[in-house]
């Protein structure tokens, strides 16, 4: 893939890169040159999640209670 420098020197990440580095607006991304003279683009994450559940850790709120629940299953009003 290929892409052009404008006269501001900016590039744009073809859409299939951002895709699968996962780069998004507000991404951040780092520009690394390789031994053999090649540039490298990484995107640079925050400290991974401890597993895959971690980021949704938090993300639910209070929810109903037990009584609530039940009053619901029961047909309550």
């Amino acid at each position: 893939m290929t892409t052009t420098v404008t006269s501001k020197g900016q590039v744009t990440i073809p859409k299939p890169m951002r895709d699968r580095l996962g780069i998004v607006p507000g991404s951040a991304v780092a520009f690394e040159l390789a031994a053999d003279g090649r540039v490298v683009l990484v995107k640079v994450d925050a400290a991974p999640p401890a597993n895959r559940f971690a980021a949704l850790r938090g993300r639910a709120g209070a929810g109903l209670s037990t009584d609530e629940i039940m009053a619901l299953t029961r047909g309550e009003d």
